[in-house]
C-alpha cells in the first residue's frame, strides 16, 4: 500500500524526498497549498482586469521581445506558444527517477503561491507523479538561467497533450495517455507556460539525486578505506582525536572519529608495526575525505534551500499587491555547488584509487597483485587500471562548468550559470566514484584474505562477510568484470546507517 505524502509549507528535507521516492507515495497538496495557489491565480486575474502598464511574460513576449504587447485574447495562446517553441531539448534522455523528482520539485515550487498558476495545473502535475505517467526529457538544452528552460517545456509538454511520456514501461505519445485517464489537455491562462519554464527543477532534480547516493558513498568510502587501512597494515596514530581537534576542520574530525569507530577491536590496526608512517592516501584519509564532507554540507545546505525556493519568474506577492520581474530563475547558487560537489566526489574516488595501487604492489607482506601464484595470474592488476581510467575521466567532468558564460537571447540573457551542464556532470561523477570504491572494496576484501588468521574489527568483518556472499574471493585469474559489477551492485544496495540531512 502507498502511504500519502502531503506537500505543505513546512521544509522539504532530503529525508522527504527519499522516502517519497522510496516508497512511491502518494503526493497531495495541504489545503494551506491549494488555498495559496488559488488566492494567486485569483489576484492576477483581477490585476489584469485593471493593468495598465506592461507586465513581462503575461502581457508582453519573452526576452529580448519583452518590449512587444501581447492582445488579451491571445494571452493564453502566448504561454502556449512559450512551452512549444522551448522544448528544444537534445540528446540522453533524463533518467526516469530524475524526472519523477522534477515533477515533484516543480509542485513544491509553485505550491507556495507565488506563481499565479492554476490549480488544475498543480493538480495535474501531481497526477503525472502518482500514477508514473514520466514525460520524456532530454538531458541537453538548459543554459541555467532563466531556469532550465527547455528540459522543464519537455516536462511540461504533456499537460497540453504534446510530447511524450513513459507510462507503464513504454514511450507514447502524452495526448494517448490523457485519453485514456478522461483528461483534457491544460488550457494554459496567464502566466503558466513562465511558471513552468523559469526553474531550476532540472539542476535541482539531478542535484538532489546526486546527494542521496553521495550520502551513501560517503560513509561507504570511509567502510572501504577503513578496510584497505587494515588490509595493507595501516597504523591508527593518524586517527587520533587529539591530531584533529588541532586543526579545527569539522569533516577531518568527524572521519576521524568514524575511522576509530570502525577500527575498533581489530587485531589488525592494533599489532606490532615496523614502518615509521602510511603513504599518505591512508594517512590523510581523514585530511581528504573530511575535506570533501565540508564541501558536501555545503552543497547540501545550498539545494536545502533551492527545494524550498521559488524559482520562476516574474514573483507574485499578492499581499502587498506587488508583481516583481528578477531573477531568481538564474542557477549560480547551484551550479557552484554542483561543480564543488563533483571535486568532492572525484578527489574520494581520487585517492580511493591510489590506496588500490598500493594494495597491489606486492608491499608489506601482500602478493603482487593479490594473487597467490603472480605470473601464472595477473590477479588484481587490470581492475586499477580501470580504476585510473575511471578516476582520469572524473578529473576531466570536474572541470567547472559554472566558469563558463554564453550570452544569449539577443544579450538580454548575458550571463547564465551552465549549472545544469555542471548537474549532468555531476551525476556522472557520482557513478564513476561508487565504480572505483567498488575496485576498492573487491583489492581490501582480498588483501585480508592474505591477513589469516587475524581478523579486523567485528564490524569491518561482517561488512566484507555480506560483500563475500555477492563476490569470492579470487584464487587464480578469471572473468572479473561480472564480479566488478556484482560489487556496484554490493554499493548500490548494502544496508548501512547514512545520516539524516535536513
Amino acid at each position: 500500500m502507498r502511504n500519502n505524502y502531503t506537500i505543505n509549507s513546512e521544509r522539504l528535507t532530503f529525508y522527504h524526498i527519499q522516502q517519497a521516492l522510496d516508497n512511491e507515495c502518494i503526493l497531495e497538496l495541504s489545503e494551506d497549498s491549494k488555498k495559496r495557489i488559488q488566492k494567486c491565480r485569483d489576484y492576477l486575474d483581477k490585476k489584469m482586469e485593471t493593468q495598465i502598464e506592461p507586465i513581462y511574460g503575461i502581457t508582453t513576449g519573452f526576452g529580448p521581445l519583452c518590449a512587444i504587447s501581447i492582445d488579451r485574447e491571445n494571452l493564453s495562446r502566448l504561454q502556449e506558444n512559450l512551452v512549444m517553441s522551448h522544448a528544444c531539448g537534445i540528446g540522453e534522455e533524463v533518467p526516469q527517477p530524475i524526472v519523477r523528482l522534477m515533477l515533484f520539485l516543480k509542485v513544491q515550487s509553485l505550491s507556495y503561491g507565488h506563481s499565479g498558476v492554476q490549480l488544475i495545473t498543480v493538480q495535474r502535475l501531481l497526477d503525472f507523479f502518482n500514477h508514473d505517467i514520466l514525460p520524456v526529457v532530454y538531458q541537453q538544452g538548459s543554459l541555467g538561467a532563466s531556469g532550465d528552460l527547455a528540459p522543464l517545456a519537455h516536462l511540461s509538454l504533456p499537460l497540453l497533450g504534446k510530447g511524450e511520456v513513459y507510462y507503464k514501461g513504454e514511450k507514447r505519445d502524452s495526448s494517448e495517455v490523457l485519453k485514456e485517464f478522461g483528461w483534457e489537455p491544460i488550457k494554459l491562462q496567464s502566466k503558466e507556460g513562465l511558471a513552468l519554464l523559469n526553474g531550476t527543477q532540472f539542476m535541482s532534480a539531478f542535484g538532489v539525486y546526486t546527494l542521496l547516493k553521495t550520502f551513501r558513498l560517503q560513509v561507504l568510502a570511509d567502510m572501504i578505506g577503513a578496510v584497505s587501512l587494515d588490509s595493507f597494515d595501516g597504523r591508527i596514530e593518524p586517527f587520533y582525536d587529539k591530531l584533529h581537534e588541532a586543526r579545527h576542520h569539522k569533516g577531518q574530525q568527524k572521519v576521524a572519529r568514524h575511522f576509530r569507530k570502525l577500527l575498533k577491536g581489530s587485531e589488525l590496526i592494533s599489532g606490532y608495526k615496523e614502518h615509521v608512517q602510511d603513504p599518505y592516501s591512508f594517512r590523510c584519509i581523514p585530511q581528504v575525505h573530511g575535506a570533501s564532507s565540508d564541501a558536501i554540507d555545503y552543497v547540501a545546505q545550498a539545494f536545502s534551500n533551492e527545494i524550498n525556493a521559488v524559482t520562476d519568474n516574474p514573483t507574485i506577492f499578492p499581499d502587498e499587491d506587488v508583481i516583481i520581474s528578477g531573477g531568481n530563475f538564474h542557477g549560480q547558487p547551484l551550479a557552484i555547488a554542483l561543480d564543488t560537489l563533483g571535486i568532492a566526489l572525484a578527489e574520494l574516488a581520487n585517492i580511493s584509487e591510489r590506496r588500490i595501487y598500493q594494495l597491489i604492489s606486492g608491499k608489506r607482506g601482500l602478493p603482487n597483485f593479490l594473487v597467490t601464484n603472480p605470473g601464472l595470474n595477473s590477479g588484481f592488476m587490470i581492475p586499477q587500471y580501470t580504476a585510473a581510467s575511471i578516476v582520469s575521466q572524473n578529473k576531466q567532468l570536474a572541470t567547472p562548468a559554472s566558469i563558463d558564460s554564453i550570452e544569449s537571447s539577443q544579450g538580454q540573457e548575458d550571463h547564465v550559470s551552465m549549472g545544469a551542464n555542471g548537474a549532468t556532470k555531476a551525476w556522472r561523477i557520482v557513478q564513476n566514484t561508487e565504480r572505483v570504491l567498488a575496485i576498492e572494496l573487491m583489492n581490501a576484501a582480498q588483501a585480508l584474505e592474505y591477513r589469516r588468521p587475524k581478523k579486523s574489527s567485528p564490524v569491518l568483518e561482517e561488512f566484507v562477510a555480506q560483500f563475500r556472499k555477492h563476490v569470492p574471493n579470487i584464487a587464480a585469474d578469471t572473468l572479473m568484470y561480472p564480479e566488478m559489477n556484482k560489487a556496484v551492485k554490493f554499493l548500490q544496495t548494502v544496508k548501512i546507517d547514512v545520516p539524516e540531512f535536513s
